[in-house]
């Protein structure tokens, strides 16, 4: 076992050196941090919300991972919209989880800026509060940038965005037709819910699955993915890096 310890951390070592100011690193990366509910049954715990215990509390390691490589934006997919119809008693712990991890990031010994993108007012008021607290109390930060997708559907976030654009046309006495004339695809980014940050260059997501389940819909059209079949809480640095270094060796060409 130490041997096998003592290999890692050499093979850890390198891949780090081999990044480390490499200029195609990731600006944005978007993560579904899927398998915690599996982490758990394999693990043996009878509660699955260990699971996802275990999973947030990973979150924070992710977090430094990407600062160490310099990396500006996170988004991390919490919540689906789908999975607001799971019965109340696996829902609200989740919940609870999501807005105590949320309270965390935002603390005073915390350096990341956190914020919420998502359909919030679907929320019970309680969260709701808790969540927005949390945003504004790390507005002024001046860590990485990390979003924390809840309550989120990528087709939910087009369609809002579409109706906030129309909506601003039509403040300014716009006909529909005038409105309708002038959508374009710089109109409806300018009212996604990550507006004003760069689109995910990469996207990672655990356990095995291989789809993207909504995430970013409207961001990722030519963002480049990693699946790797850890569950989150077992995904190591490592699986980081070779993600990291997956990217790094990519041909983006962003359909030219």
């Amino acid at each position: 076992m130490a041997i096998s310890n003592l290999l890692y951390r050499i093979y850890e070592r390198r891949l780090t050196r081999e990044l480390v100011g490499d200029a195609a690193l990731p600006r944005h990366i978007g993560v579904m941090v899927d398998g915690n509910r599996r982490w758990a049954r394999d693990m043996g715990y009878t509660d699955p919300n260990d699971g996802h215990r275990a999973g947030a509390k990973h979150i924070e390691r992710f977090l430094g991972w990407c600062d160490e490589l310099g990396v500006a934006h996170v988004t991390i997919y919490m919540l689906s919209t789908e999975n607001l119809e799971r019965p109340a008693d696996e829902l609200d712990p989740l919940l609870d989880i999501i807005c105590d991890l949320a309270v965390e990031l935002a603390g005073d010994d915390q350096p990341w800026r956190v914020g919420m993108v998502g359909a919030l007012d679907l929320l019970p008021t309680e969260h709701q509060k808790r969540l927005k607290h949390a945003q504004q109390r790390a507005a002024g930060k001046q860590g990485i940038q990390v979003n924390l997708a809840i309550c989120y559907g990528g087709q939910r976030e087009i369609a809002d965005a579409v109706r906030s654009y129309m909506l601003e046309q039509a403040a300014t006495g716009a006909s529909l037709e005038q409105v309708a004339e002038s959508i374009d695809a710089e109109g409806i980014a300018g009212h996604l819910y990550t507006a004003g940050q760069p689109d995910p260059d990469l996207v990672i997501r655990t356990s095995g699955e291989q789809r993207l389940s909504g995430f970013l819909l409207w961001q990722s059209a030519y963002s480049e993915y990693f699946f790797c079949d850890s569950n989150w809480p077992d995904f190591r640095r490592v699986d980081f890096l070779r993600a990291v270094r997956s990217f790094a060796t990519r041909d983006r060409r962003f359909g030219k």
